[in-house]
């Protein structure tokens, strides 16, 4: 979504990796052949997996720092992030044997990676393989073969100019021993200490911990028996009776073994009849729409003055915090509320009335990056939490920068399992995000779709796209809106989980309005098949959810012209 009035828009990103893949093509072959490994094989890389910083490592112009999120493995990870004509390289010199073969690889994440190694001794002397951005760990290798008076190689990672910040950790320099010193063998970690119990639901108990040195997983225990294995230091263990106390202990592994069990923390789960009792129901045709919690030249609503059409009302927006996943809010002076209080009541009195009130997460300038278990424990619990303090009954997920399906999904999960079923879950992608079923987004809609509300799509700020019957359709026709719609609901989703999102005002985006008439003629062509273009569904879709608009201050400031046509002609389907 728009904080202002036009969005600008990432080009030419399979141009790049095609440029990319071109420029580097010759430094991919692999210098020799796989040797065999022996017993005597060892990992020549120091501090391979970052836990003790950069310590041995050497980054260009202070572009590589050590982080604890994400990590794959232990508590340490590379975070490098290539600035100007700075590609962000890392490196480490290994001793080595000569005439010997060598394996080399490392786990990477994030923008465009490299791997390699300089110095070889044989053929170019260099060898290397890379990988586009990556949205989970992914495992580069390669191998080579040091020269006869070859003793020490550079080994080394960069990213690609102007790309996002790639990660590594578990480098391995595999191979004979070259008689410099290796990391030392793990130890089995200590005990952790700090467990402690969130807020209980009436399924579900948060649990965290404090973080131990050497530890790779850490087990949680229900009463004695395992019941997950993660690699943060937080999970939610659900798929508990109401009402029922269970004791919780968590234990540090490493590939030396497992610690001794924590000490117990017990927790009593919620009574039944809780669950989000004061929720209410979302319509069986619905139309959302977006509040700005800031001023970018729109009409300055108040909660209160939300247009009574609107029956999801979507906060805009959530803010990041320093810790990954972690989301809080920040109610904006500019909004000219008197105290946070009257805009907690303000909640309250939208809900008493029927509607639903949600915080939405992301928007065209935020972000909030979910990327492991750690932070999406850390997404669920702050999440409820806001849903305690201000009163929301949802959240939206309007994350324009990249997500990762896997993760989101998993915090998903865990916020439905605190909020109960009552929870209303929405999504804005944008319209390249639905495109497959194959992307992150889609991934995700689908992944949690027994708890998922609506997938209201952006249908702007896009050009032209495909349809689901392959031909290209032009934004702000209604042949765009019901084209691309249809391929959610062939993709997967229910018609009740589809909503059509639109600008409300020539202002409210950069491109791609249509008119109101437009948005209610494409809604009766996906649910009566009449109002089409030239593109008509094979079928109709009665049960289509509705259509959401951004945002409830830009309909104000055109007089309310789109929630007047459209919230009608939404309610008055059958």
């Amino acid at each position: 979504m728009d904080r202002t009035t036009t969005t600008s828009r990432p080009v030419g990103r399979r141009l790049l990796g095609s440029a990319l893949a071109l420029a580097v093509g010759s430094g991919l072959a692999l210098a020799g052949g796989a040797g065999t490994a022996f017993a005597a094989d060892v990992n020549n890389a120091r501090n391979a997996g970052f836990e003790s910083g950069l310590a041995n490592w050497s980054c260009s112009a202070g572009t590589g720092t050590a982080v604890s999120t994400p990590a794959r493995t232990g508590t340490g990870a590379l975070k490098a992030l290539p600035a100007g004509l700075d590609n962000a390289k890392c490196v480490q010199t290994v001793t080595v044997k000569p005439n010997s073969t060598y394996t080399l690889s490392a786990w990477v994440q994030g923008g465009y990676a490299y791997l390699g190694a300089s110095g070889t001794g044989t053929g170019t002397g260099t060898v290397s393989t890379w990988t586009p951005d990556s949205p989970s760990w992914k495992q580069l290798t390669t191998t080579f073969t040091t020269g006869a008076s070859t003793t020490s190689v550079e080994v080394y990672t960069h990213g690609w100019y102007g790309t996002a910040a790639y990660y590594v950790d578990d480098v391995s320099v595999f191979g004979p021993d070259g008689g410099g010193t290796q990391d030392p063998d793990p130890v089995v970690p200590a005990t952790p200490a700090g467990l402690a119990a969130g807020t209980p639901t009436t399924s579900a108990v948060p649990l965290s911990w404090n973080a131990v040195s050497g530890a790779t997983s850490y087990k949680v225990y229900r009463d004695g028996a395992l019941a997950a294995t993660v690699s943060g230091t937080s999970t939610t263990v659900s798929g508990l009776a109401a009402d029922t106390a269970y004791s919780f202990q968590v234990a540090a592994s490493n590939a030396a073994g497992e610690s001794a069990k924590s000490a117990a923390v017990s927790a009593r789960t919620a009574k039944s009849g809780g669950g989000g009792g004061d929720n209410p129901a979302v319509p069986k045709h619905a139309v959302t729409g977006y509040w700005q919690n800031f001023d970018n030249g729109a009409a300055k609503q108040k909660i209160r003055d939300v247009q009574a059409a609107y029956d999801i009302i979507a906060v805009s927006f959530a803010d990041s915090t320093t810790t990954p996943g972690q989301i809080t809010f920040n109610l904006d002076p500019a909004v000219g509320y008197a105290s946070v209080a009257d805009f907690k009541a303000d909640i309250a009195a939208k809900k008493a009335a029927g509607k639903s009130v949600i915080i939405s997460v992301g928007g065209e300038k935020g972000n909030v990056t979910i990327n492991s278990d750690a932070s999406a424990t850390a997404f669920a619990n702050s999440a409820y939490a806001l849903f305690q303090e201000y009163g929301f009954n949802g959240i939206d997920i309007d994350l324009e920068h990249g997500i990762n399906s896997t993760y989101l999904t998993k915090a998903l999960r865990q916020l439905s399992a605190l909020a109960g079923p009552k929870m209303v879950l929405t999504m804005a992608p944008q319209t390249i995000d639905m495109q497959s079923t194959g992307t992150e987004y889609f991934k995700t809609a689908l992944a949690v779709k027994d708890i998922l509300t609506v997938v209201n799509t952006q249908y702007y700020n896009s050009g032209a796209m495909l349809g689901c019957d392959g031909k290209v359709y032009s934004q702000g026709s209604v042949d765009f809106l019901t084209a691309l719609a249809c391929i959610q609901i062939q993709g997967g989703l229910d018609p009740s989980q589809v909503g059509l999102g639109v600008p409300a005002s020539t202002r409210g985006a950069g491109s791609g309005y249509v008119s109101p008439a437009v948005v209610n003629n494409a809604i009766d062509c996906l649910t009566k098949l009449t109002g089409c273009g030239t593109f008509k569904p094979a079928q109709a879709w009665p049960t289509l959810r509705g259509a959401m608009t951004w945002s409830t201050n830009w309909d104000a400031t055109a007089g309310n012209a789109w929630s007047n046509a459209v919230g009608p002609h939404v309610h008055a389907l059958p």
